[in-house]
């Protein structure tokens, strides 16, 4: 469930619990989002759920995305249509 006008960042990686630098990912921003006092929601994307038609439909519920670190990804096509998507609407985006 969101929070009240939370934040909304989609993160675009396939999640894996034994990769160190994903948990970094989210603690940091939860850090820094503790920090300046704002309320945030983070979820991973997974990267085949990009390859779909609806690609476009699911990256815009987000008010920004993140290229998540740790690849390989389980779509690279999908990874690619995430970072296509915030390149030609204009979204905010970053990348590790």
């Amino acid at each position: 469930m969101s929070k009240p006008n939370a934040v909304r960042i989609g993160i675009i990686g396939d999640f894996e619990p034994s990769y160190h630098s994903h948990f970094a990912t989210n603690a940091a921003l939860y850090d820094a989002a503790t920090n300046l006092n704002f309320p945030l929601m983070v979820r991973w994307i997974p990267t085949p759920s990009l390859d779909s038609a609806d690609a476009a439909k699911i990256l815009s519920r987000w008010d920004g995305l993140i290229a998540g670190p740790g690849s390989p990804y389980n779509s690279f096509t999908g990874m690619l249509r995430g970072i296509e998507f915030a390149r030609t609407h204009d979204w905010p985006f970053t990348g590790t």
